[in-house]
């Protein structure tokens, strides 16, 4: 095992004293290229280029005198650190840390970033990455190659954002550049950068711009609950974006109900990475809140009316979804594969062509037995784990202790054991 290793970070700056000397005293150096052309690197040290941090851990390990490891701004976070830390390779680190990429990143924008989500976009995680872009109004994406200011102008087609692309910060070479995300496909970008994509929500629920308690997204933002009350989207507000259409949804659809749609939020499970399809929107209450949970969402509904109350309960929350007017299923086919589905309208032929996209999971309702044997029976035969119950609510005035209204539905999920959880 290494005698002792020492992780410094680099943010272009010239080295502190601390890592000039484990520098100066090391046996094995292990970096990217432009970290080992760096001069304090002795000439007599081994020398190890970072590729794999698992394979080079390993080495590190098996290595017997000193060993530095050199990174990209701070190697704690997103960093190398939490890989030599783990259990198999017992190493015992000393950080010398830097400027995070991040952090630099927003300040060559001039912009605050407590309020910013931070991910981390690989070819595999290239597509959550992406989810958190739709959902979120401020995102720092640390790119690698494949999954870059390319890849993610072309998955968000369809929704604006700006992009701000800092490349190869802290070197000579460091250049800063703004474009629309449909504009990030046109060009190269050179490795590494980091990508700020800013745009997005406004409203109630958006950060104030004097800052809140809790960096990233606020958990706290907006009114408390899962699914608020069933005349939140059905009163006439100012939010409506269009005085005719808000009319028109003085009342819920049956499969809209505040209780239903509760139970369908608790068997989805929508989270951030996640992208939602609410298919039948209608006074887009359900995609809201799932948007509210911090997911992305692609509310679809035939009806322009429903696609205009969709959009003003999202400006009222302060939430960002994508709208999109056509009919299922034919609307569906040029959508990005969602994680988990909501079927509000349609019927069993509008889950069978969900079923066949695959999500982890779908949720529809039906109103009699039949028609939920039927559905049923379709997602069974697309290997789906069907559940289903029977809700009954019933609204009582508590004045007099009177029934006002009851709703009674099936409720049916559907679990791809393969995708699961």
């Amino acid at each position: 095992m290494a005698d002792r290793v020492t992780v410094i970070g680099w943010d272009g700056s010239p080295l502190t004293d601390a890592a000039r000397a484990a520098l100066g005293a090391a046996t094995l150096v292990a970096g990217a290229a432009h970290h080992l052309a760096l001069p304090e690197v002795p000439p007599a040290a081994e020398r190890i280029r970072l590729g794999s941090p698992a394979l080079a851990a390993r080495r590190i390990a098996a290595h017997r005198g000193t060993a530095v490891v050199l990174a990209d701004g701070d190697p704690g976070f997103f960093g190398v650190v939490r890989t030599l830390r783990a259990p198999e390779f017992g190493l015992e680190l000393e950080v010398v840390p830097a400027v995070s990429s991040v952090a630099a990143a927003f300040a060559r924008a001039g912009m605050p970033w407590d309020d910013a989500q931070v991910v981390v976009a690989h070819p595999r995680t290239l597509r959550r990455a992406v989810n958190v872009c739709r959902a979120h109004a401020k995102v720092a994406v640390l790119t690698s190659p494949g999954a870059g200011p390319a890849e993610l102008g072309l998955l968000l087609d369809g929704v604006h954002r700006t992009f701000v692309i800092c490349e190869e910060l802290g070197t000579e070479r460091e250049q800063v550049s703004v474009v629309t995300s449909d504009k990030a496909a046109d060009h190269t970008w050179r490795d590494p950068n980091v990508v700020i994509v800013i745009g997005g929500p406004t409203g109630a629920g958006a950060a104030a711009e004097s800052g809140g308690w809790i960096s990233g997204r606020d958990p706290g933002a907006g009114p408390r609950g899962w699914v608020q009350r069933d005349e939140e989207y059905t009163a006439y507000t100012a939010y409506a974006a269009n005085t005719a259409y808000a009319a028109q949804g003085s009342r819920l659809a049956e499969g809209e109900t505040e209780l239903l749609r509760a139970a369908q939020l608790a068997r989805l499970g929508p989270r951030i990475g996640d992208l939602v399809w609410d298919i039948g929107s209608g006074s887009g209450a359900f995609a809201t809140e799932a948007a509210r949970a911090g997911a992305a969402v692609i509310a679809v509904d035939r009806d322009p009316g429903a696609c205009a109350r969709t959009e003003s309960a999202a400006r009222r929350y302060g939430v960002q979804l994508q709208v999109v007017q056509g009919t299922a299923p034919h609307v569906l086919e040029n959508l990005p594969e969602p994680d988990v589905v909501r079927v509000g309208a349609g019927g069993a032929a509008v889950v069978s062509a969900v079923a066949d996209r695959r999500p982890q999971r779908i949720v529809t309702h039906a109103a009699t037995r039949d028609e939920a044997e039927l559905v049923g029976r379709g997602l069974t035969e697309h290997g789906y784990r069907v559940e289903c119950a029977l809700l009954q609510s019933v609204e009582l005035d508590t004045r007099a202790w009177t029934e006002t209204e009851r709703n009674v539905a099936f409720l049916l999920s559907g679990v791809l054991p393969d995708r699961a959880p």
